[in-house]
């Protein structure tokens, strides 16, 4: 029993290989979570080109959204474990998603085998124009004079931004009032005319309205200065160390998939996202490139779990 199950195991190991040395011989397939025409989307197309050129095959990119990301999860986590079917996905479906859900259909860490990160970028904290707070420090003092009174505008309960906001109240003894809109877009007449007058959000939706004034950008979630907005200081500057909140994608493929497909799939996304080219693509969606190995992936999931865990927990912070 014992030397079957071994052989067993050898002639798997045997066909694995064989798989790695002819692949890839028909195009690959690379599902998102996110809808069409966002900046996740302008990502997964950036990698996917010149994936396919490196690799000489066609990838394809799947739009698959819903389920706090979960639809797209599952369907790469059950995929055939053979290098044609990846996820790209943002770190909190592997990292947050989890702590807010006990009962997820899948669990992403165990089903998932990452192959890098491809960009990052942060939020930033901005009140209308005609708020009175000039500074994070200011707006959080009025917080704290008024409990629970002052509104801020998240795209959805249970996302980054909910999170986000809800660890700089944890951890400034604050109670803000959350008000969760579909998205951006809608969030931003009210939060321009101060019905509800702090957001956080990536700059992408917020950009306009930043330049024409509008909206006071108060402070960038990122550990270091943002270049885009260089005089703006960060969180962890105004009082609150450590704090360290990117949204970041990575690129994922189903647990089995073979090592050297694994590896190959990591040294040409890393080539390319260490390029000058790379850089120049990614700043015109408002991203920064982020080359990484699997292992430093494994590693910022776990520090990102411990991180978000206490604020999620005091917030009571649940998924959609």
């Amino acid at each position: 029993m014992l030397r079957r199950a071994l052989l067993a195991l050898i002639g798997a190991g045997a066909l694995a290989a064989a798989q790695a040395q002819t692949w890839p011989d028909r195009p690959i397939r690379l599902i998102i979570p996110y809808a069409p025409g966002g900046g996740a989307d302008g990502a997964a197309r950036l990698i996917a080109t010149q994936l396919g050129k490196a690799l000489g095959q066609t990838v394809i990119v799947d739009s698959r959204p819903g389920g706090n990301t979960t639809i797209a999860g599952i369907a790469v986590a059950r995929a055939t474990a053979d290098g044609y079917t990846l996820l790209m996905t943002g770190g909190s479906t592997m990292s947050v998603l989890p702590l807010m859900n006990d009962k997820l259909p899948f669990d992403p860490v165990a089903e998932l085998v990452p192959l890098g990160m491809v960009s990052r970028f942060p939020f930033i904290v901005a009140v209308s124009s005609t708020h009175e707070a000039k500074t994070l420090a200011e707006l959080l003092a009025l917080a704290r004079n008024k409990p629970g009174e002052l509104a801020y505008a998240s795209n959805g309960s249970g996302s980054m931004v909910h999170l986000g906001v809800e660890m700089i109240a944890h951890g400034a003894q604050v109670k803000l009032n959350h008000v969760p809109y579909k998205g951006f877009a809608p969030a931003l007449p009210d939060v321009i005319t101060g019905r509800t007058p702090l957001m956080m959000a990536d700059w992408a939706p917020i950009s306009a309205q930043v330049k024409s004034g509008a909206l006071r950008p108060l402070a960038v979630t990122s550990a270091k200065r943002w270049a885009t907005l260089p005089d703006v200081p960060t969180v962890a500057e105004q009082g609150f160390p450590g704090y360290d909140l990117e949204i970041w994608f990575g690129l994922y493929a189903p647990a089995k998939t073979p090592a050297p497909i694994v590896t190959r799939i990591n040294d040409e996304m890393r080539k390319w996202l260490g390029s000058a080219e790379a850089r120049e693509a990614f700043a015109a969606i408002g991203h920064e490139p982020a080359p990484s190995t699997p292992d430093e992936v494994r590693q910022r999931i776990a520090a990102e779990q411990k991180l978000f865990g206490p604020a999620i927990k005091a917030a009571g912070i649940k998924a959609e």
